[in-house]
């Protein structure tokens, strides 16, 4: 299938493992030239090293206002106006009993896994109304609809991605940008990796038993009773960026597997 995005530049953050690298593969076979962003530039130049197509690798910190707005400028200079911005990077954030919490970890989470989000797309954004076309599909979570109580930091900052994603599609849908997000659960990513590496050594266990106890125990509701993989997201979110998905804007598309409970978004 044609995506009709060949020549388009897409700007993907996130972008040096799991679900952003793999999004960044697929818009390059689709024949976007796409610039990969990450915070350290060495792990970023490694996993875009072997990638097919016109390529940047440019590090940026999003949580620096300075850094981003480089990073656009640095886009625009490569490759020009940038018309697909894919806001895939994020941390898990802290982790705990919600009254043990402080105000400093709560900002943590908040700054990188929402004001990230603010800060891209108010970078980029304008350059996609001037053109007259943009996609920006914005990385949220099933934690956004389904909070766990040990992670209530990045539960609410993945929430707010979607309220800003709605938000920014009824600001500019009438300027041909389109925005959407998505919301994955439970896949297979250096993140997740370090999640089950840790259960396994807490519980004196494999890391297999240990994706498997999780399953069990904390995503009953997960019918494929497996880990996404990233490519499986990526094609999703590739769809969304594309001129064939004219008709989808303001959309959560959740990539769960089932994961979340309700038919609610």
């Amino acid at each position: 299938m044609d995506l009709g995005i060949r020549g388009r530049v897409a700007l993907v953050t996130g972008a040096d493992s799991g679900m952003g690298l793999a999004t960044a593969r697929l818009l390059l076979a689709e024949g976007a030239r796409v610039v990969l962003s990450d915070k350290a530039q060495g792990p970023l130049d490694g996993a875009a090293a072997d990638l097919p197509g016109e390529h940047a690798a440019i590090a940026a910190d999003l949580t620096k206002p300075a850094e981003v707005e480089a990073l656009a400028a640095a886009a625009r200079e490569r490759f020009g106006p940038v018309s697909i911005l894919v806001n895939a990077a994020g941390i898990t954030g802290p982790q705990g009993v919600f009254h043990e919490l402080t105000d400093a970890q709560w900002m943590e989470a908040l700054d990188t896994d929402f004001m990230a989000a603010v800060r891209i797309c108010r970078a980029i954004i304008p350059g996609m109304v001037e053109q007259g076309w943009g996609r920006v599909v914005l990385f949220s979570s099933e934690d956004a609809m389904q909070p766990y109580e040990e992670e209530l930091p990045y539960c609410a900052a993945k929430a707010a991605v979607l309220n800003l994603a709605k938000g920014l599609s009824k600001t500019y849908s009438g300027r041909g940008v389109l925005v959407n997000s998505v919301s994955p659960a439970f896949v297979a990513t250096p993140m997740t990796d370090a999640m089950m590496e840790k259960r396994a050594a807490e519980r004196g266990t494999s890391v297999d038993e240990a994706i498997r106890s999780f399953l069990e125990e904390e995503r009953p509701h997960l019918a494929l009773r497996r880990r996404g993989r990233a490519e499986e997201v990526a094609a999703v979110v590739a769809l969304l960026c594309s001129e064939i998905s004219g008709f989808t804007n303001g959309a959560n598309v959740r990539v769960d597997g089932g994961s979340v409970a309700t038919m609610s978004t």
